[in-house]
């Protein structure tokens, strides 16, 4: 009889138990993980893959030439726990003819819940009302103390109308939003009727729009899209939200609208790199916030910090019950404090299977 032939898989972080269960079942496979929370180097994952026929990598993983040549002719399935797939060589991949494998909608829901509570949390500056508060620089209710703008009656702006774009369209509607435009490759005029969208240009976007939220891929065609050209249309009491990935925006260019003035406050999910540096620009604004990740369980938690001009109101208490919901709030907390950061709101879903991850 002839021996099995084992195909060596190999896993480039800690999963969650049920997806170490379904590899364990695969009689014929060899299963090789890198044992840790944190991004395996460069060298170990050169060193992992040699000799693999598949791969289970995260988004954080750049699978490029150098890594595929490491592999070798065995590696035939990549399998990427996120729904973007930007951080592989996907030309090279496929003159391999090696497959690939993602998880497209399995945080749709998350992902839309987390930018809408970085929204209201940006627009109506908790962050900074909270330290507010513990700082003792609550005095006495003031009429034009940390104002700000709501949704009502606003405009919002979509950069990409795809499956989270359209979710969060369909929660923001809720709060009373007078107008939504979106822009991307091609109009979408089935996905738009729900909302009465419009389809313009992204300079049209930038320049008519109360709050806009970046939903799009990283592509080549979206790198660097939101820059200083597109924050210089923009409206001086304006809302810049990004849930995408941190190269779609030219964060340099960000600095200075939110420095100058140009743009009122930014919330976002993404940065690049992730994490920023602690003594980047970003960091030393209060009008905007950056994201961090929480992880529980084996899984992404992604979490968001906003900052933004903001008064009482009924989207402020959105916003701090979602917040107040999540059971890493504590966690959450810590990790600012240590880190000297503001408070953050959490978006935390229910304990998920191995498939959701982002």
């Amino acid at each position: 009889m002839r021996p099995v032939r084992l195909m060596k898989v190999f896993v480039t972080r800690r999963i969650p138990a049920e997806g170490r269960v379904a590899l364990a079942r695969a009689a014929d496979c060899e299963v090789e993980q890198w044992d840790s929370d944190e991004p395996i180097p460069a060298q170990e994952l050169e060193r992992g893959v040699a000799g693999a026929h598949g791969l289970l990598c995260l988004l954080s993983d750049h699978v490029d030439k150098r890594i595929l040549d490491a592999a070798g002719a065995n590696l035939k399935v990549i399998s990427t726990m996120s729904v973007g797939v930007d951080h592989l060589a996907l030309d090279e991949i496929k003159k391999r003819g090696i497959r690939v494998g993602y998880t497209p909608d399995v945080l749709t829901d998350t992902t839309a819940e987390l930018a809408v509570s970085l929204l209201l949390t940006t627009c109506r500056r908790l962050p900074e009302a909270i330290e507010e508060v513990k700082n003792g620089g609550w005095t006495s209710w003031k009429p034009l103390w940390l104002c700000g703008y709501g949704l009502t009656q606003s405009t919002v702006g979509i950069i990409g109308l795809g499956r989270i774009g359209q979710a969060i369209a369909r929660r923001l509607k809720p709060f009373g939003v007078q107008r939504f435009l979106y822009t991307g490759r091609q109009p979408r005029p089935e996905e738009a009727a729900e909302f009465q969208a419009e389809f313009v240009s992204t300079p049209e976007l930038a320049a008519q729009s109360d709050f806009i939220v970046v939903a799009c891929s990283l592509t080549p065609a979206t790198e660097g899209l939101c820059n200083k050209d597109f924050f210089q249309k923009m409206k001086e009491t304006a809302v810049f939200i990004n849930i995408s990935r941190g190269d779609v925006v030219n964060q340099d260019d960000l600095y200075q609208a939110l420095a100058s003035g140009k743009i009122a406050a930014a919330g976002l999910d993404v940065t690049s790199p992730e994490p920023l540096p602690t003594n980047h620009p970003l960091l030393t604004l209060k009008n905007c916030g950056p994201g961090i990740q929480l992880t529980a369980r084996g899984l992404l938690q992604k979490a968001g910090l906003g900052l933004r001009r903001g008064q009482s109101g009924h989207e402020a208490a959105v916003a701090t019950a979602a917040s107040a919901k999540s059971k890493h709030w504590a966690a959450a907390m810590s990790y600012c404090q240590q880190e000297g950061k503001d408070a953050i709101i959490c978006d935390v879903k229910r304990p998920c299977s191995s498939k959701q991850h982002s």
